[in-house]
C-alpha cells in the first residue's frame, strides 16, 4: 500500500516537479491543496534546512502524516550569498517572481562575476520515525536579462552555462534531470528505496 505523504506547499510549480520526480515511488503524494485549513508558519530560519524542517514538522504535527517540505533559493557570489533564504520575498513580502528577479538584475548591473547557485534542502518528517534532510545544488550564472517562459521563480535569469540556456528555456525533463530540487529528491528517493 502506498505511503501517504503531504507535500508542505501550495506552490503548483514545486508540487508538479516533486510529483514528477517521485512518480514511481510507492507514495500517495498529497499537498496543502488537500488541507485548505493549514496555514504554514512564516519562514524565520537562517538556513534552508531550518525552514524546510519547520514546515515539514508543522504539517506532520497537524495531519499526523509524514510530510515533505523544501526550502530553496538562489545564492549569488557577488552578493555574498543573497538572496538566499529570502529568495521568495527578495523584493518585499508578497512580491512576484518577476519583481524578485528584476531586483536581482538591477543589483548585478555592471558586475562581471555573475556566478550563482540554486540550493535546495528537502526535509522529510515522519511523526513515527523522525526527521531527515537531503540537499541538492545547481551551479550556474545570472543572465544579463530574462529569457524563456517555463518554470517559476528565478528560472528566467538563471543561465546553465553548458547549455547556454536559462532554466526557463529548458524542457521539464531537462530541468528535472539537473536541478537543485532534482538532486535533493534523488537523495531522498535513494534513502526511501534503501529504507523500504
Amino acid at each position: 500500500m502506498a505511503l501517504k505523504v503531504v507535500i508542505a506547499t501550495r506552490n503548483r510549480g514545486k508540487i508538479s516537479e516533486i510529483k514528477t520526480i517521485l512518480k514511481d515511488l510507492s507514495l500517495e503524494l498529497l499537498s496543502l491543496d488537500d488541507f485548505p485549513q493549514i496555514k504554514l508558519p512564516p519562514e524565520e530560519g537562517n538556513t534552508f534546512e531550518e525552514n524546510a524542517l519547520a514546515k515539514a514538522r508543522y504539517v506532520a504535527s497537524i495531519t499526523d502524516l509524514p510530510a515533505l517540505a523544501d526550502d530553496s533559493g538562489l545564492e549569488v557570489d557577488a552578493l555574498n550569498g543573497r538572496p538566499g533564504v529570502c529568495s521568495a520575498r527578495y523584493a518585499g513580502e508578497g512580491s512576484t517572481d518577476r519583481e524578485n528577479y528584476l531586483k536581482l538584475l538591477s543589483e548585478l548591473k555592471g558586475i562581471g562575476d555573475r556566478r550563482a547557485r540554486f540550493r535546495c534542502v528537502i526535509a522529510f518528517v515522519d511523526p513515527r520515525k523522525g526527521d531527515r534532510t537531503f540537499e541538492g545544488v545547481f551551479e550556474g550564472v545570472v543572465a544579463e536579462a530574462p529569457r524563456g517562459h517555463r518554470g517559476f521563480g528565478y528560472d528566467p535569469v538563471f543561465l546553465v552555462p553548458h547549455k547556454n540556456r536559462t532554466v526557463a528555456e529548458l524542457t521539464d525533463g531537462e530541468k528535472n534531470s539537473i536541478s537543485h530540487r532534482a538532486g535533493a529528491l534523488k537523495r531522498f528517493r535513494e534513502w526511501m528505496e534503501g529504507a523500504g
